[in-house]
């Protein structure tokens, strides 16, 4: 990556005594919409925040567009936020929200007036610049969030959670929303969110953090088809993580044998792995087909595994069915399949204890180190 709009080496945060940030390095790059990921209390808004000036790293260095910044206060620093809960004066309108940090700056009323419209069409709320934010919706007070922060055209804009208060449907549709307008605009975003699905389908690139460290940084499809750990594997989508052991190498293949299921199956051979090597296995639940024991297995494949088993429960999700299939008598670990619902029908064709088959290639498996 060529000069990132964002530097940071050896980033750090305490608080008492304790690291929630520790040893980060990563660079963002200009006009990259970035995505840091993490479950509750993993350190991703304090990054945020000490990008934003609002915290002050405990050690390490922080570059923005190529200047040092550890000294420059909040206010100086070519980045707005929008916070988780909006942040919006209740005793202005719309239109003096928007055009607050302009009033600071002492811009004229007319360079406001122009730039207030401007942004008011940019989200959508041409019209409503008279209206209190009492007298908004949720999907509303965001764009005020969002125009407020745009106004003086910062380098970053960074998002807090800005669409955790929004109902599933709004949401879906503020982060195709927030998609386009950053490809509109060009600058850098960054979201922070715990919204595994909302990371993947907005971003360019994505950090996944876990206990104040960086587990990975990648494109949503390279972390969903190529995860480096388990933690990984389980927090982005849904996965089969089981453990096991190389048995054996056979050309372009590897045997594995399954510890959790006792059972071994095929993957496809990955040089960094050795026979007798203990690994990772995962399988996302999409890439299985559960097959009744009566179907035609496809032929001639031997790259590809059949294993029998029991559904003891199945989830209903409306596009998909979620599958849990018990391989192993006595064994309290299940396969995840998950079905697409082709046919309109309200009944499943595989019912709980129907006993199935479930038929996956070698190449839909990935193998990590434990």
């Amino acid at each position: 990556m060529v000069d990132p709009i964002i530097r940071l080496s050896g980033i750090s945060k305490k608080f008492k005594g304790k690291y929630v940030v520790e040893s980060v390095d990563l660079d963002i790059a200009a006009g990259e919409f970035f995505g840091i990921v993490g479950p509750s209390g993993c350190g991703k808004t304090t990054i945020l925040r000490m990008i934003a000036g609002l915290e002050i790293p405990s050690s390490g260095s922080m570059w923005i567009a190529g200047i040092n910044v550890e000294l420059i206060p909040a206010n100086r620093r070519p980045v707005n936020m929008v916070f988780q809960s909006y942040a919006v004066f209740p005793h202005m309108t719309v239109e003096s929200n928007i055009g607050y940090g302009l009033r600071v700056e002492g811009r004229s009323p007319r360079e406001i007036t122009e730039k207030v419209a401007e942004v008011l069409d940019l989200v959508k709320l041409s019209g409503l610049e008279r209206r209190r934010p009492h007298e908004l919706s949720g999907g509303q007070l965001q764009r005020v969030a969002l125009a407020r922060a745009l106004i003086k055209r910062p380098k970053v804009l960074l998002l807090d959670e800005p669409l955790a208060a929004l109902d599933a449907k709004l949401r879906k549709a503020m982060q195709d929303e927030l998609s386009k307008l950053q490809r509109d605009l060009g600058i850098t975003f960054v979201i922070v969110t715990h919204d595994q699905e909302e990371a993947l389908s907005v971003t360019d690139r994505v950090a996944v953090m876990r206990d104040g460290c960086i587990q990975q940084v990648a494109s949503p499809a390279e972390l969903y088809e190529f995860p480096e750990n388990s933690f990984v594997a389980n927090f982005i989508g849904s996965a089969n993580c089981f453990s096991g052991v190389i048995s054996n190498v056979d050309g372009d293949l590897m045997h594995v044998l399954l510890l959790d299921l006792e059972t071994k199956i095929i993957v496809n051979r990955n040089s960094q792995f050795a026979k007798g090597d203990a690994v990772k296995v995962v399988i996302r639940p999409e890439k299985i087909q559960i097959l009744d024991i009566g179907d035609s297995v496809p032929k001639g494949n031997r790259e590809a595994n059949l294993l029998s088993g029991v559904v003891t429960d199945i989830t209903y999700r409306g596009d998909v069915s979620m599958y849990y299939i018990r391989l192993h008598e006595g064994k309290p670990e299940l396969l995840k399949i998950s079905e697409p619902n082709l046919l309109r029908s309200t009944v499943s064709k595989f019912a709980r204890g129907k006993s199935i088959l479930a038929y996956f290639p070698a190449e839909s498996v990935w193998i990590i180190e434990t």
